[in-house]
């Protein structure tokens, strides 16, 4: 134990000694500049710009454009770039510029919260991609010894700032990663999936975890707003006691704009679709890296569709490439990408990333260095298999999709059921929800992707359904279609499916598994365990249409059908695929009242019982297609 201890002790001290060695370096070799740069309407935008105090060659500009503050404030200040990948770029001799967005921070004028993409602009008219115009713009003119050569990243918001940035085509702009970018509200970023309200992130994001999106901006501020807090640490006693929406809403109180947004626009309609980043992916010039988690709980959607949406709006584009990895959000840019949860990768993914992708990639366009060739169309990492691939197109060319049938007595296979009047049958109540995750959370958390889903199964509001034990590798690549053919004793219902990897039930604490935890006092007990590989909500009301909702005929057998984000998972020989459906996530989603009613104004007595069968039968078969790989 004292061995260990000492050893731990030298790994810490030599880890330190490497970062203030960084820290030094670069605080001894770049110069940090605090400017406002005013945009084409006179609205000044607060940039941090770091230049290398060398003068012997010319230096790219690598920008990133966030409404999460460009701290820390004050020129004698750095930012610890040196704990951080991107002391790369400092070493590559990059200007790095970070910029608070427009109404944001130290920034002046009004956020708009994804301020719609203005293709036809005019005069003094502005959007994100003009304010990111007109910030390269003055960076190209004004900043010494630059090479005339910018790319722009972000993460999440900020991705959605990278996108709009790619949109604003200035002449300079030669290279943008947009990394989980946020893409669409209400489709399957962040606050809604398939027009289902996820109530924890969007009430912790404007009210209660002090991004302080919601307060009103009137003037430049260095200091974050109070935020309105949790009144306790059990999320699903809080979500469950305060009730409807229109009660979360009385925490937020009359200021927080866009939480008011939120509740005036239940359907996809047209305020929702102007803020649909895709729209601005047509016309592209720079050079694109989209990136992604399989695990990521916020923006998964966005990279897969923003990716989707450029390569169809560009036809022949030289480079618009995605890379997905086993990540939870924003995991590629951290230090540790060697696991997510309890599941375990074998090597450093991460640090794999960030040298075999992202600084090639700017290397390659802002610098003229080394090359791109290990960057193919779709850098995609296969959980189960644990290694990366490269495809030429994504879904991969040879996938083939293999329906999956619902069968009795929990079985699911590949053969079409046969029986008639066949089916399984719960009853959803809104007054005891099915939790998300196991055990006691406060904010919801990042490991639930791939979190064991046992204590799920044995409720009986979930039905499961499992194949026999895989006697064959079956990898699986591209998006998963959920058919569910249902009847509910009420007038709406949401629908959750999950896929799941259930493991053999030998792994146990002794046998040598990659998934096992190395640290025997931390080890999770792998047997049997059942691994969220994706899971998706459909709320009932949309399944004809997300601008036109439509009450469900208690009784009548009707078809839910809804896509799945993105997989990519090799389901092992010796494993089994389980299926779990079940009509409640909470409190990560709001619970549907199971009524056809306005879910954000209702009251708690509109909330119902609803009796809900899934049908296996000849004429109603139940289904996932998997979109299995040759």
């Amino acid at each position: 134990m004292k061995k260990l201890v000492t050893c731990l002790f030298i790994i810490v001290c030599v880890a330190s000694k490497a970062q203030n060695a960084d820290s030094v370096w670069i605080k001894n070799n770049y110069a940090k500049k605090e400017v406002y740069i005013t945009m084409r309407d006179g609205i000044r935008l607060f940039t941090s710009i770091y230049m290398p105090k060398s003068t012997v060659e010319l230096h790219p500009v690598l920008l990133s454009r966030t409404p999460y503050s460009c701290e820390p404030y004050g020129e004698e200040n750095y930012k610890d770039y040196w704990n951080s990948y991107q002391k790369e770029y400092f070493k590559e001799g990059y200007i790095m510029v970070k910029q608070d967005v427009r109404g944001r921070w130290m920034s002046e004028g009004q956020i708009i919260n994804v301020r719609p993409f203005n293709a036809n602009k005019k005069g003094k008219e502005i959007d994100e991609s003009s304010d990111t115009y007109d910030t390269i713009d003055w960076l190209i003119k004004n900043i010494t010894n630059n090479n005339g050569k910018v790319g722009v990243f972000g993460i999440s918001y900020p991705g959605f700032y990278s996108t709009m940035a790619a949109a604003s085509n200035h002449p300079a702009l030669k290279a943008v990663s947009p990394q989980a970018p946020v893409t669409n509200w209400f489709i399957g970023d962040d606050f809604h999936h398939n027009g289902a309200f996820f109530q924890m992130d969007a009430f912790g994001f404007y009210s209660a975890q002090g991004f302080a999106f919601g307060v009103p901006h009137p003037k430049p501020v260095s200091v974050a707003a109070t935020s309105v807090g949790y009144p306790e640490h059990d999320s699903y006693k809080f979500f469950l006691e305060t009730g409807s929406l229109k009660n979360l809403t009385k925490y937020t109180g009359d200021s927080i704009a866009f939480w008011k947004d939120l509740m005036a626009h239940p359907n996809y309609d047209d305020w929702w679709k102007a803020r649909d980043a895709r729209i601005a992916t047509k016309n592209l010039q720079p050079a694109l890296l989209w990136v992604g988690g399989l695990f990521d709980a916020e923006d998964c959607w966005g990279a897969w569709n923003a990716y989707k949406a450029a390569e169809e709006n560009n036809p022949g584009k030289v480079f618009n490439k995605i890379v997905m990895g086993p990540w939870y959000h924003g995991q590629w840019a951290s230090n540790d990408g060697t696991h997510h949860g309890n599941i375990q990768f074998g090597s450093n993914t991460s640090e794999y990333y960030q040298q075999h992708f992202e600084v090639p990639f700017f290397n390659y366009f802002l610098k003229d260095k080394g090359d791109i060739a290990q960057i193919g169309e779709a850098s995609i990492y296969i959980t189960g298999a644990n290694e990366w691939k490269t495809f030429m197109q994504w879904p991969p060319a040879g996938k083939e999709d293999q329906a999956m049938y619902l069968q009795q007595n929990g079985k699911l296979s590949a053969e079409k059921p046969a029986a008639t009047n066949s089916f399984s049958e719960y009853t959803s109540d809104p007054a005891k929800p099915v939790p998300y995750e196991e055990g006691v959370r406060f904010n919801r958390t990042r490991t639930y992707m791939s979190a064991d889903q046992r204590f799920a199964a044995t409720r009986p509001d979930v039905l499961v359904f499992k194949t026999d034990t895989l006697t064959n590798n079956m990898t699986v690549t591209g998006n998963v279609i959920a058919d569910i053919m249902t009847s509910i004793s009420t007038t709406d219902a949401d629908f959750v499916v999950k896929v799941i990897d259930v493991f053999p039930e030998y792994l146990g604490y002794n046998d040598v598994d990659i998934y096992a935890e190395k640290d025997p006092v931390n080890r999770y007990r792998m047997g049997g365990y059942q691994m969220l590989v994706r899971a998706e909500i459909f709320r009932g009301r949309y399944r004809k249409s997300y601008e036109n909702p439509t009450a469900f005929v208690p009784g009548k057998i009707e078809e839910v059908k809804f896509e799945l984000p993105s997989i990519a998972h090799s389901f092992k020989k010796g494993h089994r695929i389980m299926v779990q459906v079940q009509s409640s996530w909470f409190p990560l989603v709001d619970r549907n009242p199971q009524q056809f009613v306005d879910i954000y104004h209702c009251d708690e007595k509109d909330f119902i019982k609803s009796d809900i069968k899934i049908y296996h039968e000849i004429n109603h078969a139940s289904k996932i297609i998997l979109p299995v790989l040759k």
